[in-house]
């Protein structure tokens, strides 16, 4: 039922295409058809910052920072258009199944947003998109789960932030939140693959913090999956072919990795 309002609000109250805000167009999944097509060929590439900080993990971008991939991040983030986190999550799923070995559970780690960030966005916008993450790659087959072992401490906007001080900032404002067993708190356990997810992935400060806090708890980090990378990204390996098919439709991507998968099992 909520899909289905939501179809007829397109219908009945249109807004601008997400993508690239283009008004008066029938829409599918708050973006029109050029764009739906854009962001359905896009293929996951491995990226990092140039130079790279310390301990920054391997990292799968679905797409560069630009077009209709840009547009619709910043519909979801910045205009509270929530119907986009299903579609943005289905590309983040694909970005997951390139760093993800087959036949194995894999939970995704959310880079947690600070509290102020959740209260402006009406909740934590990276949880619900690996939330979204999850529900595709399941439908697909994976045993897949969300876990959320780190907090987020206040920080300063890093839009203002240099690269140094982005670093410092990450630095000082992510701890793992423990449980209490016993007499003492401990880290919730993590099953299988462990995959970081972000949103965007520019410095690669956040995400070198993240994979160090991780493992100073004793979680290692398989990777990053990302949706998208800033310009100043590249791309460290032409060469790299992630373990997804070339199928344009997103459902088609999942499935068949799944009997992929089974195939080198039998």
């Amino acid at each position: 039922m909520p899909g289905l309002l939501g179809d007829l609000a397109d219908l009945v109250l249109p807004a601008a295409c997400a993508g690239c805000d283009a008004e008066r167009v029938p829409l599918r999944n708050a973006v029109c058809g050029d764009c739906a097509t854009l962001l359905e060929a896009l293929r996951p590439f491995r990226t990092a910052p140039s130079p790279p900080p310390p301990r920054f993990p391997a990292c799968v971008a679905v797409g560069a920072y630009e077009g209709p991939l840009r547009g619709v991040l910043l519909a979801y983030k910045e205009r509270a258009r929530h119907r986009l986190a299903q579609p943005l999550g289905a590309l983040l799923a694909t970005a997951v199944v390139a760093l993800a070995p087959p036949r194995r559970p894999v939970t995704l780690v959310p880079v947690p947003s600070t509290a102020a960030a959740a209260r402006e966005r009406h909740g934590d916008h990276l949880a619900r998109l690996a939330t979204q993450a999850v529900r595709r790659l399941r439908a697909a087959g994976w045993e897949a789960d969300v876990a959320r072992p780190l907090e987020a401490l206040p920080r300063p906007d890093s839009a203002s932030l240099t690269v140094t001080q982005r670093r410092a900032a990450a630095e000082s404002s992510l701890r793992i939140r423990s449980r209490r067993i016993g007499f003492s708190r401990q880290p919730a356990p993590i099953k299988g693959t462990l995959v970081v997810v972000d949103d965007i992935v520019t410095t690669g400060a956040t995400l070198a913090v993240v994979r160090r806090r991780l493992e100073e708890a004793d979680m290692q980090v398989a990777g990053a999956a990302v949706l998208a990378a800033t310009q100043l990204r590249r791309a460290v390996s032409h060469d790299y072919r992630p373990r997804v098919p070339k199928r344009r439709n997103l459902s088609d991507q999942l499935s068949e990795t799944r009997g992929d998968a089974g195939a080198s099992a039998r």
